[in-house]
Formats: C-alpha cells, sequence, structure tokens
C-alpha cells in the first residue's frame, strides 16, 4: 500500500475483506470436500480439497490476530482510531499489542524448539518476528504520514538550485561542483530548457580516463528519465515517489519551469524537525 487509510471504517472493511475471503475460499472447497467424499472420489481429490480447504481456514484465523501487519491489527487500530480520533494513538496501541503477542510466539517457539518440535517450534519464532518487524515497519510509515501531513513540495524544497552546463566536461563537474557544493545531483539546464539531471551514480558510471572528454550532456540522466513534480504534490507523495523510482531527488517543475529541488534527505529532515519539535 501505497498511503495509509483516511477514514478508520475504511480500514476496517479492507482489513476485513482479506480473512472474509480466506473464510469463503475454505468453505467453498470444504463444500466440494464433503460431496467429493461421500461420492467416494479420488483420494487424490479429496486429500487436495480437504488441505485446501483447512489452510484456507488457518490462514483466515491467522490474519485476524490483533497484529501488524496481519488484518487483525488493522483492524484493532481501526477501532481505536474511529474511538479516539487519534491515528497515531491508535497505531501506537496495535503495536503494542503486536509486540506483546510476538514476543508471545517467539518465546513459545522456542520451548517447542527445546521440548517438542524442532520445525514447528523454527515456524512459530519466524511468524513472532514476521510480526514484530511489520508492527515496527506500519509504525514508522504512519510517524512519517503523520509528520509530513499538510506539507507540500513547495514547502520543503529548495528554491536557489544550482544548474549545470550540459557541455562542460564530467571532471569540470567533479571539480567546480560535487568537490565544492554539498549536493548529489544537478539539474542540466540550457538556455532555462531543463535537459536531465546529473548525479554521483552518472559520474561513477564514467571511467575516470574519460571524464576529461566526456559532457554532462552525454553522461546525464536525460529529461524524459528525470523524475518530476509539480509544487503542490504533497511531500509524502513525492516520498513515495523517490522509493518507487529508486531515486535521491526529484526537480520541481511547473509549465517547463525549473522551481526547485527536494531530496530525499529535505523530507527526512522535515520529519525529524516536526517529531522533534511535536509540530
Amino acid at each position: 500500500m501505497t498511503e495509509e487509510p483516511h477514514d478508520p471504517g475504511l480500514e476496517v472493511r479492507m482489513a476485513l475483506a482479506g480473512p472474509l475471503m480466506s473464510f469463503l475460499i475454505a468453505g467453498v472447497l470444504g463444500a466440494f470436500w464433503f460431496v467429493g467424499d461421500f461420492a467416494r472420489a479420488p483420494v487424490a481429490v479429496t486429500a487436495t480439497l480437504r488441505y485446501g480447504a483447512l489452510i484456507n481456514a488457518v490462514l483466515g484465523a491467522f490474519n485476524l490476530l490483533p497484529a501488524f501487519p496481519v488484518d487483525g491489527g488493522r483492524i484493532l487500530r481501526g477501532t481505536v482510531w474511529k474511538r479516539t480520533k487519534n491515528l497515531v494513538r491508535a497505531t501506537m496501541t496495535a503495536t503494542r499489542v503486536s509486540d506483546i503477542l510476538s514476543l508471545l510466539m517467539i518465546g513459545g517457539g522456542l520451548v517447542i524448539i527445546v521440548f517438542g518440535s524442532f520445525v514447528d517450534g523454527i515456524w512459530a519464532v519466524f511468524l513472532g518476528w514476521f510480526i514484530r518487524s511489520g508492527a515496527e515497519a506500519s509504525r514508522r510509515q504512519t510517524l512519517v504520514g503523520e509528520a509530513l501531513s499538510g506539507v507540500t513540495v513547495e514547502d520543503v524544497m529548495t528554491r536557489d538550485v544550482l544548474t549545470v552546463s550540459p557541455d562542460i566536461t564530467v571532471q569540470q563537474l567533479v571539480s567546480d561542483y560535487f568537490l565544492v557544493h554539498r549536493h548529489g545531483g544537478y539539474p542540466v539546464v540550457k538556455d532555462g530548457q531543463i535537459l536531465g539531471i546529473i548525479t554521483m551514480q552518472c559520474v561513477r558510471s564514467i571511467p575516470k580516463e574519460k571524464r576529461e572528454i566526456t559532457t554532462v550532456k552525454e553522461a546525464m540522466v536525460p529529461c524524459e528519465r528525470t523524475v518530476m513534480v509539480r509544487p503542490t504534490v504533497s511531500a509524502l507523495n513525492a516520498l513515495n515517489i523517490m522509493a518507487r523510482e529508486n531515486v535521491g531527488r526529484v526537480l520541481v517543475v511547473e509549465a517547463g519551469r525549473l522551481l526547485g529541488i527536494v531530496t530525499r534527505g529535505d523530507l527526512m529532515r522535515t520529519i525529524r524537525i516536526k517529531q522533534e519539535l511535536g509540530a
């Protein structure tokens, strides 16, 4: 999911859909198994139907555990969220419940390993670890979303952007920009037109012996592959775009005009400041 639901009722309905579908599949397969067993169908058929019904029923029940990241944790959070009207408080409550359940599962798995089945114990430990790590990831995602709530790209972007000419060599770029300024990437602009972006990754792809003869235009990421956003885009959406496109910065553009640049560091700094100051 690229973003959190904005309504507690919607979150509960979305979370319920998964387990209910598992139970529905289990019921259908169970009905076919019953009919096949009554009609003395081949064992290979009835055994497969019975196992399919059982595993879907177990999956539905497991997903109803009140722990992140399974659906039961989202149902719990949505219920607390609806009552308290506070998403962060609801997330913390669900995370604490998840931590308790995960520790119980890990502890139970260790006991099973010592006194019972090694394989079953390992599965219990793995599931406990899965719930614990998933709960922490969901907590972080919620806190990031809340910290960036209402913040747009325009609020955090760097406006006075250093740009480079496409005609200088890569070695000049390294000497005059990367070794002088702290930025990890620069828009490539000529006569007010955005041609692309040049980053350290682009420079690393050029052998050292060829940097004196290779121009920025030859090494840059061209405009059609450069990630750009409008200034009204939310900061959280920009962060998701960076993660999806695996880039560290996006250009802020409107009507073909470069307005600024936003880096992942800019967004992380905004999150940290708002969390530390409680803003």
